[in-house]
């Protein structure tokens, strides 16, 4: 009897946030058995396939290996289904290149210094820092009551100042991430969650 052709696994994306990357692809529905799949890769400098330690796995997610981690590498990457001695299509996944297609999130906020006429910031970047990186922490902030003017500021420091304040004076702020690598791309992040905090009395 010969065995049925099994499709393709579908929605076939590399998901990466901050540079951890992953393949993902929906499910194949099957009546009866197991699906398995298979994942392999290659890079831009060498046009072979390689395992990538996601072979015949339950999962329909792939992380992306350690070795992997260069950011300015093309890497293309495939998957296929399996069961038992039957296997799909493979499907390959468009170039995919970490400093250019990755997600940036929102720095992480750890504190604020509250004063009369300022706001004393301090953040962590959403990821480690490689050589040739530089980072530039876009900030926009309005006063909560005129929240349609909002005013503009840039910096590269992790600890930094919203001033010339009013006292007794709720603001809000929110911080994206410029990251300006040593190929000369820049790549926006994400803003964060506006945070509030009313200016002291002088």
């Amino acid at each position: 009897e010969s065995s049925p052709h099994l499709p393709a696994p579908k929605d076939v994306m590399v998901y990466s946030y901050n540079f951890r990357s992953s393949l993902r692809w929906s499910p194949v529905e099957v009546d009866r058995g197991l699906v398995l799949y298979t994942v392999h890769f290659k890079t831009g400098a060498f046009n072979q396939w390689d395992e990538m330690n996601c072979t015949s796995i339950t999962r329909t997610e792939c992380s992306f290996p350690w070795s992997l981690k260069e950011r300015r590498w093309t890497v293309v990457l495939r998957v296929r289904a399996e069961l038992g001695q039957v296997t799909s299509d493979w499907v390959e996944t468009d170039p995919f290149v970490a400093e250019r297609n990755t997600t940036i999130g929102p720095p992480k906020v750890n504190s604020v210094i509250v004063s009369s006429d300022s706001l004393l910031i301090s953040v962590t970047p959403p990821f480690g820092s490689e050589a040739g990186d530089s980072l530039q922490y876009h900030v926009s902030y309005w006063e909560n009551a005129t929240s349609t003017t909002k005013k503009e500021t840039k910096t590269s420091n992790t600890l930094f100042k919203i001033g010339n304040l009013k006292e007794l004076t709720l603001y809000c702020f929110r911080i994206q991430v410029e990251l300006m690598t040593h190929s000369d791309l820049q790549l926006l992040g994400l803003q964060s969650v506006p945070e509030c905090y009313r200016t002291t009395i002088s």
